[in-house]
């Protein structure tokens, strides 16, 4: 789409006159029926050339007035320096109000307001009009998706699916959008929050009518990369997130005898259709330090905090919902940070953890039984007592190294059978069946998620650290360093009886910026 560069060679004030009819860009069409934008040129009480953009479609409705306006847009004055600035803020404040979950918090005073609009001005003038071209069809369609999607006629959500949004997915992928990264680092979290949950509720549904359209085949289909992931360095903080529409993930484990014949009960039907109104959303965050010794520079890392949720994607407040809690959990995590690949500066490497060798307490006692002489009392009994105690826990922590990258890695496996749970399967006949008592995974003092599905490790549960010994030469510069993830999600049924399971997994790569640069 060129929405953006539409709009912004509209004519001006000028060479445009209220007499003159609307213009039209066409956004979908069918044979008869379409979805257009227009713009209008209209004066303000002091006779300020404005111009107001509405939404339009047309054929659906078999009458003699067959166009009907879905949406009117404010006053956007053509004597400013930035004209459609109100058009943008209008947009985004629009689809904050209508994502899922945005005003339910814990917190009574969290309802967001009014978004200001310097953070906005600023990302446009920060962004070359091809860049921000991008972020402006990345707002649009999501307004566009609760027009024609929620207040329309559903064949009008029908053609924005198959005309609009199936053939512009590929500009929802975080490659194609790096204006996002500038604008979520200026309007804060509470915004960013809102943002990627109308993304992944978008791209739920058409994950969902893809999947029904292609009867399983579309599976066959590689999908671009959904959702949105970036990284940052402030603070002495590395910090990378990452959203992911749980049914954009790719899948690892699932049950073969449902993937061969893709015919289910009802039940399940309704069980797989809520697991796929779910969103992973993931935040990475490793403090690092640097010091500066004779001869080298010492460059240590490790983890401060690692959070992940998998939020509901929907609007259903009924506590009598038989699939509340059937949600996915993270099953296997794992982050790597290091230098460029090919980076010669680093002149030693060094890891904080060892192997894990658990160890166990053996308490043995021994009596001997016997007897003295010729009494027919014993005077001696004996008795063998073994006792063994293990510390088990839901998590094993690995570390490792992948050239000057290090590993840290956090296996989830069930505490009483051992199974490591990304990679059970019990179609194949795995004898390792995971306990009972895991299958109440957000219940009770052992489990565990927390009640809501989220999972948190901060140093205290994985506190070592890597360190890396630089070249002397390095100090001033400002290097790039790697940061990834990768994130195992596993389903297992909780409060219902089902067969179904499965394992997904989505991985994450960025860049964050190592200074090395003295304090003077």
């Amino acid at each position: 789409m060129e929405i953006w560069s539409w709009i912004c060679n509209l004519p001006g004030s000028e060479d445009w006159s209220e007499s003159n009819p609307p213009l039209t860009l066409q956004l979908a069409s069918s044979p008869t029926q379409s979805i257009h934008l227009k713009a209008e040129r209209t004066s303000g009480s002091n006779a300020e050339a404005l111009v107001t953009f509405s939404i339009c479609i047309e054929g659906f409705f078999n009458t003699s007035n067959d166009q009907k306006t879905l949406w009117v847009s404010d006053a956007c004055p053509l004597s400013s320096d930035k004209p459609f600035l109100p058009l943008v803020l209008q947009l985004l404040q629009e689809v904050i109000l209508r994502a899922p979950n945005g005003n339910v918090s814990t917190c009574p005073r969290s309802q967001l307001r009014k978004l200001k609009p310097e953070p906005v001005s600023w990302v446009l003038d920060s962004h070359s009009p091809e860049s921000f071209s991008g972020f402006f069809d990345f707002v649009f369609l999501m307004r566009l998706f609760w027009l024609c999607v929620c207040d329309a006629p559903s064949e009008v959500g029908s053609l924005y699916f198959h005309s609009l949004l199936g053939p512009n997915i590929e500009g929802l992928s975080w490659k194609h959008a790096p204006v996002l990264r500038t604008f979520f680092v200026s309007v804060g979290v509470d915004v960013e929050l809102c943002l990627v949950r109308s993304l992944g509720y978008m791209l739920a549904k058409w994950l969902i009518l893809r999947e029904a359209n292609g009867a399983g085949l579309g599976q066959l289909v590689p999908l671009p990369t959904l959702g949105f992931c970036y990284a940052g360095e402030t603070h002495g903080f590395w910090t990378l997130k990452g959203y992911a529409p749980v049914m954009s993930m790719n899948c690892t484990r699932v049950d073969k005898k449902r993937s061969l014949y893709p015919i289910v009960e009802a039940k399940e039907s309704a069980l797989r259709y809520a697991l796929a109104h779910q969103q992973l959303e993931a935040v990475v965050q490793l403090e690092y330090s640097v010091e500066f010794c004779e001869g080298f520079i010492r460059v240590s890392a490790g983890v401060d905090n690692l959070r992940f949720h998998v939020a509901k994607l929907g609007f259903n407040k009924n506590e009598e919902d038989p699939y509340a809690n059937e949600r996915h959990f993270p099953s296997r995590i794992r982050v790597w940070v290091g230098p460029e690949v090919g980076a010669t500066y680093v002149a030693h490497m060094s890891l904080g953890r060892s192997t894990d060798n658990v160890e166990k307490e053996i308490e043995t006692q021994k009596m001997v039984k016997g007897n003295f002489e010729k009494s027919k009392l014993p005077r001696v009994k004996s008795t063998l007592r073994t006792s063994t105690r293990t510390k088990v826990k839901n998590w094993r922590w690995d570390q490792d190294v992948e050239g000057n990258a290090a590993i840290f890695e956090a296996i989830l496996c069930d505490n009483m059978t051992g199974a490591e749970t990304a990679t059970w399967n019990p179609s194949i006949g795995d004898s390792r069946k995971p306990g009972l008592g895991f299958q109440k995974r957000y219940t009770g003092v052992n489990r565990p998620f927390s009640k809501n599905g989220s999972i948190v490790f901060a140093r205290d549960e994985y506190g070592e650290s890597v360190v890396w010994r630089l070249s002397k030469e390095m100090e001033g510069s400002v290097l790039k360093w790697r940061i990834g993830g990768r994130v195992w999600l596993s389903y297992w049924p909780c409060d219902v009886k089902s067969c179904y399971f499965e394992t997904r997994c989505v991985e994450w790569c960025d860049e964050v910026d190592l200074p090395l640069i003295p304090n003077k």
